[in-house]
């Protein structure tokens, strides 16, 4: 008598497998991370039809914040610095927050010219709720927080922590522009 054993049908209410959400976070935070830091190449060095750090200069100021040129490079760098951190993963939480910070500021300057893109906040909108959920859902296993001790296992303080200093920063920086 021959027996077969089959194996269960997969439930449908089985969490996914922790590669797949591994994967998932890599691809979110490759596609975050690097439009973000395509931003602040912009903005600092005028790539991708930017206007550089004379242009943006230019906006900063028109947007009502003063030393232009100094946001300017402060924008650029976090843009630049915290999207590239954010697409290996390295210091999520602080990565993540320091996009946080800077697209929170976006949406003050855009706010109130409707919802959808190409005037609205709908763009930065997303990405401001995607790095915030990086934040708050560490980078996964296929990351380089994975290789520091005190990040190898993402803690929901660190990005709590994180995310207040996002809010705290870039409410003082709202309060300086005019």
């Amino acid at each position: 008598m021959t027996t077969t054993v089959t194996a269960p049908a997969p439930r449908l209410d089985a969490p996914a497998s922790t590669l797949t959400s591994d994967l998932g976070l890599l691809v979110l935070r490759m596609a975050v991370g690097l439009t973000m830091a395509a931003h602040g190449a912009q903005k600092l060095f005028g790539w991708f039809s930017g206007g550089g750090l004379d242009g943006t200069a230019a906006f900063f100021t028109m947007s009502g914040y003063p030393a232009g040129k100094t946001m300017a490079v402060i924008a650029g760098l976090t843009e630049t610095l915290g999207g590239l951190a954010l697409t290996v993963g390295l210091l999520t939480p602080l990565a993540a927050a320091a996009l946080v910070g800077t697209l929170l500021n976006a949406l003050a300057v855009k706010w109130g010219h409707g919802f959808f893109a190409p005037k609205g906040v709908e763009y930065e909108l997303l990405l401001t709720f995607a790095s915030a959920t990086l934040a708050l859902t560490g980078p996964g296993r296929l990351a380089a927080d994975r290789f520091i001790p005190a990040l190898r296992t993402h803690r929901l303080t660190y990005a709590l922590a994180a995310l207040a200093l996002a809010l705290i920063s870039a409410a003082l920086v709202l309060l300086i522009r005019n």
